[in-house]
């Protein structure tokens, strides 16, 4: 057992590196690997870690494969037979979208003694960008460019694409039938849906048209004729549980926020803390989440419940933020923004908050760390936490205070961490 660290940020920082590396896919992917086929094998794939785990799959195939997969700008690993795209995330570009046309025609035409080994993690939704006829490239764009801003969660803001889309909610299976189709999948939704999953391209998709038009509407989004018109024909309903054409698909989850979770608790009891995994599929406003956190910590500080101090206080899932203002931040710099000052200072929590990914929101940094002393620390600054947390400017009260963590891409993606760690009064 090591010692709890004299600095707390160090132990904070100690479990997300821990959190993170169970996810890479040089840790979670060798092993699981399906068996070769009697004909062609062909890899595609999209999402932040899709080239780390094209390049992976490579060292350990055991026979001849060729492919397409594509990732986010900076996120390339150097492949030798799998092409690797970079396209821009969380809004789609042409890049993206070119890519997307090329996957559909590399799975077309294929036989039964072939096999499609999919490679998805967070961020293939927006990597893999191929509209609907009818709609315009820009089009969709503009209504990504709404959910983001709007407070939607995950399976809403892709129940919206799989119905603009020519590639996800099982398209792209279809379009490989009657290959064997085999999805390796790294988890960034709350509960590891695969139909969530990267807008799920290879399997069956429950949701439906009408759903996709009570999303715009839920949220008041405005979008284009075409998109509106497309929604309402609802002439393509997406592939659903039982098409025969989908039999001969298999998916396999090769991490999970679960995974990462447990990780950062074993790194917390290796340093004589507890640790307390509150859920791995948390979601809510960053800002609502963060007061039933704050409240949980005072419990743990004021009546030793549920555990005594030293303890963390670990979460995953994915928080929303509805912009409303004009500042810089990501979902897991509001989140310890409306932390803080749910605390107030109080004596020994500390917390991280950070994407496993290493990029909150559109920032440069992963998160950021909170201590009791950052509120006095920025008023001292003459800065203003409540008038910031309403600016959504959490990513510039942070680094005001050196206390944005900073990891660059850590090629993979299983969602949010979040660490309040809470230590005995002195």
């Amino acid at each position: 057992m090591q010692p709890i660290p004299r600095d707390p940020c160090t132990l904070l920082r100690r479990m997300l590196d821990a959190a993170v590396a169970a996810a890479l896919p040089q840790h979670c992917l060798p092993g699981r690997l399906p068996a070769p086929g009697a004909g062609r094998t062909v890899v595609v794939g999209a999402g932040k870690a899709s080239a780390a785990m094209a390049a992976v799959l490579e060292q350990h195939w055991p026979g001849e494969l060729s492919g397409l997969v594509v990732t986010r700008y900076g996120h390339a690993v150097p492949c030798r037979r799998i092409e690797i795209v970079e396209a821009s995330h969380p809004l789609p570009d042409a890049a993206g979208r070119a890519a997307a046309e090329r996957i559909l025609a590399l799975v077309r035409g294929l036989t039964a003694d072939d096999l499609v080994v999919c490679l998805f993690s967070g961020g293939g939704s927006a990597l893999l960008t191929l509209p609907a006829e009818g709609v315009s490239f820009e089009d969709k764009q503009a209504v990504n460019r709404s959910l983001l801003r709007s407070g939607a969660d995950i399976a809403e803001m892709n129940c919206v694409r799989k119905h603009l889309s020519r590639i996800k909610g099982g398209r792209l299976a279809l379009a490989a039938h009657p290959a064997r189709v085999v999805s390796l999948l790294i988890s960034d939704v709350p509960g590891d849906d695969p139909a969530v999953i990267a807008s799920g391209p290879t399997v069956a998709d429950p949701s439906t048209f009408a759903e996709a038009r009570d999303v715009l509407a839920k949220y008041a989004i405005e979008a284009s004729a075409s998109v509106v018109a497309h929604l309402q024909q609802a002439s393509d309903e997406t592939p659903k549980p039982g098409d025969p054409r989908l039999r001969r698909t298999q998916t396999v989850m090769l991490a999970t926020p679960e995974h990462a979770l447990s990780a950062a608790a074993r790194s917390a009891r290796d340093a004589g803390v507890t640790p307390v995994i509150l859920g791995d599929s948390i979601e809510g406003e960053a800002r609502e989440v963060a007061r039933v956190m704050a409240a949980i910590a005072r419990q743990v500080v004021r009546h030793g419940e549920p555990t005594p101090a030293p303890c963390v206080l670990l979460s995953g899932g994915e928080t929303t933020v509805t912009v409303r203002g004009n500042g810089r931040g990501g979902r897991n710099a509001e989140f310890l923004l409306a932390l803080s000052l749910a605390l107030d200072g109080e004596a020994g929590v500390y917390a991280l908050a950070a994407d496993t990914d290493g990029i909150d929101g559109t920032e440069d940094n992963a998160g950021c760390i909170a201590t009791p002393s950052s509120l006095a620390q920025a008023r001292a600054l003459g800065l203003d936490p409540k008038a910031m947390l309403q600016a959504n400017d959490g990513y510039t009260f942070f680094a005001a205070l050196d206390a944005l963590v900073v990891t660059g891409p850590t090629l993979t993606n299983v969602n949010d961490f979040r660490a309040i760690l809470v230590l005995p009064r002195v």
